[in-house]
């Protein structure tokens, strides 16, 4: 039997990896920072790394996580592109309902 292989999108390795970035949802940080924390991480811990440090995070803070990666996959969806269909279904950009509230994202 063959092993299986599983194929993973760029942008979902680029989540992982500002998941696991020392960046924050506070420093509302710019496309430029974005790309350069992604790489870091990348380079630090390799894509295979950051999928294994995001998922001890899960297991160990499974509610702040849920948080991060949401943040995580708004904030590269919106620096790299994502599909139309996912940004169909999550609706509104963080920074736009967040800039309507009066608040920063």
């Amino acid at each position: 039997m063959r092993p299986t292989r599983h194929h993973i999108s760029i942008n979902a390795v680029r989540t992982e990896a500002l998941f696991v970035s020392a960046l924050q949802r506070s420093d509302v940080p710019s496309a430029g920072q974005v790309q350069q924390a992604v790489a870091a991480a990348v380079r630090a811990f390799g894509g295979r790394g950051c999928a294994e440090r995001m998922a001890q995070e899960f297991g160990d803070h499974p509610d702040t996580a849920a948080a991060r990666m949401r943040w995580a996959r708004g904030v590269i969806d919106e620096t790299f592109g994502g599909s139309e269909r996912a940004a169909a279904h999550r609706g509104p950009s963080v920074r736009r309902v967040a800039a309507r509230a009066g608040c920063a994202a």
